[in-house]
């Protein structure tokens, strides 16, 4: 044993862990953090795909950071200026694991958004980076506290990695937060790595540019899984310097080398057509978060929670319940209905609820989950016995 880091040591992904299990055998989901997801049938009304010119379409191997007409089309849809400094990737999953193992090296200090998405961290860990937790306070709506922010970054940190609009709290940064945060990072001379899969989807505010036009040690990824409805698609991106691009090439051509053409060629027309594609998904939004917030206000006696001001995820405490996955895996088990537990995001007395789905599908979630946990404050610690549910 040598005492170095080991990849296959990687903490389980715990979201993944309890959708795995789950996902498939639910009848209503609303744990996603995505929205409704599109047919083929959509993306050819909306986006002019065209049916027939895919059905020639050649299964060559794509360029290792994507094909020229798509990375050009996510630079105008982004504000990026150079389209080469893009790389394209299977989700931003595989993005975010590329760019850290290209830049992470053991004993880094790395500073971190609490709760939030795993891999923003777990990656970093296995790499052997030591990690500082920004812990967005729950007392305070999880509001982002930059003033804390400013006292984790030193002159040892490496980088710092954070989500915005937040998955799973919802939270966000204005205009003023933003540059602040840019500021603080910038005047350290460290990383800044921006997740920004839920970027086009804000509703007290418009989108945040993409910080990399505004500062140079920033790395910004982007998804078409989560406002654009394509999960499977399995199509993200990354926005680079072009050191850290050629670092993450070295690293794909040991895994999957390049991304599938049908992908992208699809990908490509959704994003020289994203305002249509991108529409009817802001207003389904837009309708869900007003659906939960009545929601949250008829049942304000269960449930606390902030009302995300981007995203289409929540995270709401439910009074009483020190934790909430036992509760969960009954509500899957005797009506069906998928939400994530908080203890996924280290916080078990709360759940992750997603209103990006279609609106009866949501609504009828909702309905039992008021019931259900009504019905558990009503016979306070009374555990449900998993055995035989799932």
């Amino acid at each position: 044993m040598t005492g170095l880091p080991r990849l296959a040591d990687i903490a389980p992904a715990r979201l993944e862990d309890w959708l795995r299990a789950r996902y498939f055998d639910a009848r209503i989901d609303i744990s996603s953090s995505g929205m409704e997801n599109y047919t083929l049938r959509d993306l050819r009304e909306l986006a002019g795909v065209d049916l027939e010119k895919l059905a020639g379409l050649p299964f060559r191997d794509s360029p290792s950071t994507g094909a020229e007409p798509l990375r050009e089309a996510i630079a105008r849809h982004i504000g990026v200026p150079d389209p080469g400094r893009i790389a394209i990737g299977h989700g931003s999953s595989e993005a975010i694991f590329l760019a850290l193992a290209a830049l992470i090296e053991p004993g880094d200090e790395v500073v971190t958004v609490r709760p939030g998405y795993q891999s923003l961290w777990s990656v970093a860990e296995a790499l052997g980076a030591r990690l500082v937790e920004w812990r967005l306070d729950a007392d305070a709506g999880f509001a982002p506290d930059l003033g804390r922010l400013a006292e984790l970054i030193t002159d040892r940190t490496r980088a710092v990695i954070v989500n915005f609009p937040h998955n799973p709290t919802g939270v966000t940064l204005d205009d003023t937060g933003f540059r602040r945060l840019l500021e603080l990072v910038d005047r350290r001379g460290c990383h800044l790595f921006w997740d920004g899969a839920f970027s086009k989807l804000t509703y007290t505010a418009g989108p945040l540019p993409d910080p990399t036009t505004l500062i140079e040690r920033c790395v910004s990824f982007g998804t078409l899984s989560k406002a654009y409805g394509l999960p499977g698609l399995r199509l993200g991106w990354t926005v680079a310097p072009s050191a850290l691009i050629d670092g993450m090439v070295r690293l794909r051509d040991y895994l999957t080398l390049s991304t599938s053409p049908l992908s992208e060629a699809i990908a490509t027309a959704v994003l020289e057509h994203a305002d249509a594609v991108l529409a009817p998904q802001v207003r389904r939004a837009t309708a869900g978060r007003a659906l939960f917030e009545t929601w949250l206000a008829d049942n304000a006696d269960v449930f606390d929670c902030r009302l995300p001001a981007g995203g289409v995820v929540a995270l709401p405490r439910v009074r009483g319940v020190a934790d909430v996955e036992p509760h969960c895996e009954e509500l899957l088990a005797e009506h069906g209905v998928l939400v994530v537990p908080g203890n996924c995001f280290d916080h078990p007395g709360r759940m992750r609820i997603g209103f990006g789905c279609d609106a009866g599908v949501l609504a009828q979630g909702l309905e039992l989950v008021a019931h259900a946990f009504r019905n558990v404050a009503a016979h306070p610690g009374v555990r449900p016995q998993k055995e035989g549910r799932l």
